[in-house]
């Protein structure tokens, strides 16, 4: 492993920390706040990481825009395989370091949220339980919607400097309509690690499979279908 990846899977995994931490955070008190809160802090936050990371492995911290990405041709398997790992590991640390920060036996946090109010941040909506299937095609749809905003706004640079604001913009909205329903994770990363923490993972395969599946068809359409012009088919 050369200099170069090596600093790459560190802006990975740090973008993923800071990402899945914020974003739970925000889940964290939306029983309070609603979903306005978690909606406008995930989008937020993955633009600004975007313009922060962005120039050293490409602001993807997410596994299924790597995927997508990989499968659209614009990344080659080895280094989407090892981005992977590093923005799973840096989403766990983050799911695990937010339970210390505010432990659900902590009084003050207790206060805050009201009795039983606490949760881990997990993605989870009133389909998860009775439909997590369903849950897990909404799921899809919404990664799909954001692994397209990647490929034409940022691998195809369609938007240019505004790549991550439409990135980010695309996110928010796709919390706004899907968190209730889901949580709205569009991020197999943001799932799995509050996932583990809270120690329910009934819904990690579909939710999973719904994500990882919303970004494999992005990748197929916008790497095969709705190219550029200027960038032939592959």
């Amino acid at each position: 492993m050369n200099e170069d990846l090596r600093r790459e899977l560190l802006a990975e995994l740090i973008g993923a920390f800071v990402l899945v931490f914020v974003g739970s955070a925000a889940v964290l008190v939306a029983p309070i706040f609603g979903v306005v809160v978690p909606a406008f802090a995930h989008g937020l936050i993955l633009l600004a990481l975007i313009y922060t990371y962005g120039h050293i492995s490409g602001g993807q911290f997410n596994p299924a825009v790597s995927l997508g990405l990989a499968v659209g041709g614009q990344q080659e398997w080895t280094k989407t395989g090892y981005y992977i790992v590093a923005q799973f590991i840096g989403g766990i640390i983050a799911a695990a370091v937010l339970v210390v920060v505010f432990p659900q036996e902590n009084a003050g946090v207790a206060a805050f949220l009201g009795e039983n109010a606490y949760n881990f941040g997990q993605t989870t909506g009133f389909l998860t339980g009775d439909s997590v299937w369903t849950a897990a095609v909404y799921e899809a749809i919404l990664t799909f919607f954001l692994v397209s905003a990647v490929f034409q706004a940022a691998a195809y640079g369609r938007a240019g400097k505004l790549a991550g604001v439409a990135i980010g913009f695309t996110l928010a909205a796709s919390i706004l309509a899907g968190g209730p329903a889901t949580g709205a994770s569009l991020n197999p990363a943001r799932t799995l690690g509050p996932s583990l923490i809270a120690g329910d993972t009934s819904y990690l395969l579909p939710y999973l499979i719904g994500i990882f599946g919303g970004g494999i068809i992005g990748g197929l359409v916008h790497g095969n279908i709705l190219t550029p012009d200027d960038e032939p088919a592959k």
